[in-house]
């Protein structure tokens, strides 16, 4: 069995961490981890704030193709305003829909706008804009063949 002698004038091994490094490293934690929590945090909100979107995306093209087949239907295009709640993911959205003329006859600009809240009407959390032909009579019929 070797034995390890110390020499006389040479340092002793540090045995540990001095309590100047253990402060050191303390202070470098303590301005790290409060940033790390900050941007976690930022994290979530966007995630939040970016399902909340394309539930409201989604809410609008439900309403976009609700309005599409209405219109159909009645053979003729909503004019005008119209609002409501629609439920979607187990929550109620809020719903704004204008429908105005273009300078190109029987063609009509429709927005949606939708809110988690009544009172987010300023500010909506998403808006859709389309365009639809207010002409919805079909020139030939299609027979059997589909042609």
């Amino acid at each position: 069995m070797a034995v390890i002698r110390r020499m006389a004038g040479s340092p002793a091994t540090p045995g540990g961490f001095t309590l100047v490094e253990v402060m050191v490293a303390l202070a470098v934690v303590a301005i790290a981890l409060p940033a790390l929590l900050m941007s976690l945090h930022q994290q979530v909100d966007g995630t939040a704030y970016l399902r909340d979107k394309s539930l409201a995306h989604m809410v609008a093209a439900n309403k976009l193709a609700e309005t599409r087949i209405l219109s159909a239907a009645r053979q003729s295009l909503l004019k005008g305003k119209d609002s409501g709640v629609a439920e979607m993911a187990e929550r109620d959205w809020y719903w704004w829909l204008e429908s105005t003329a273009t300078e190109v006859q029987e063609f009509y600009r429709i927005e949606i706008h939708v809110a988690a809240s009544e009172e987010q009407r300023d500010n909506p959390l998403y808006t859709l804009v389309a365009f639809l032909s207010a002409d919805l009579n079909t020139d030939s019929p299609v027979d059997a063949s589909g042609v």
